[in-house]
């Protein structure tokens, strides 16, 4: 058993890859006062603050790396459908992203609620409005992933809520906070070894 060194500016993560290959039994709805609302052909800049606002905890970046034109070819294509979870007041709590491009397959993209309503059921209301949208007919397959990144839990509720894990890979990449692209104290869970400060504390 060896261990892989991982360069100061990157960080390193494992990668689950989660399926569903037949629809869930109907079940109740589980309550919350959330509300998921479609967001048509959003404004780059609005889904990029949804984005990190619900991801920079987990360092979600890769969307940020993307320039107007690449981000709405994606986030504009009419077999991509983007939803923020809101609650009572209006704001922006959470988002899902269902991507139908793949013929007989639905890819949950993203898939978050901000940090503070973790633990107190609004996954589970938020997941099944998500299933609920991503079983079109003829979807024989809807599929996602996680890794060590995220909560601690995500893992564990993709399972329990139907979706069996299929495949694992090692993903590396740049520090996204070393970049700019995350403020430098997002995630403060996952140690930053690239910045100065680290470098100061190991010649001490």
């Amino acid at each position: 058993m060896a261990l892989t060194p991982v360069a100061d500016a990157e960080v390193a993560t494992i990668v689950t890859t989660l399926e569903m290959r037949a629809r869930p039994p109907l079940r109740p709805l589980p309550s919350s006062p959330l509300r998921l609302v479609e967001w048509r052909r959003p404004d780059p800049d609005k889904y990029r603050a949804l984005f990190r606002r619900v991801g920079a905890p987990w360092l979600w970046f890769s969307r940020l790396t993307f320039d107007d034109a690449r981000l709405g070819a994606i986030i504009h294509d009419p077999g991509v459908s983007v939803f923020a979870a809101v609650d009572p007041a209006g704001i922006e709590v959470g988002m899902v992203e269902l991507d139908h491009r793949q013929p007989g397959a639905c890819e949950i993209s993203y898939f978050a609620l901000v940090p503070e309503l973790a633990g107190q059921g609004h996954g589970r209301w938020q997941m099944a409005e998500a299933l609920g949208r991503a079983w079109r007919p003829g979807v024989e397959r809807v599929w996602l992933h996680t890794c060590t990144l995220d909560h601690p839990s995500a893992l564990n509720f993709y399972r329990a809520q139907g979706f069996a894990a299929v495949a694992r890979t090692v993903e590396t990449f740049a520090d996204p906070r070393l970049l700019g692209l995350l403020p430098a104290d997002a995630a403060p869970q996952i140690p930053c070894l690239g910045g100065p400060g680290d470098q100061r504390a190991r010649r001490r």
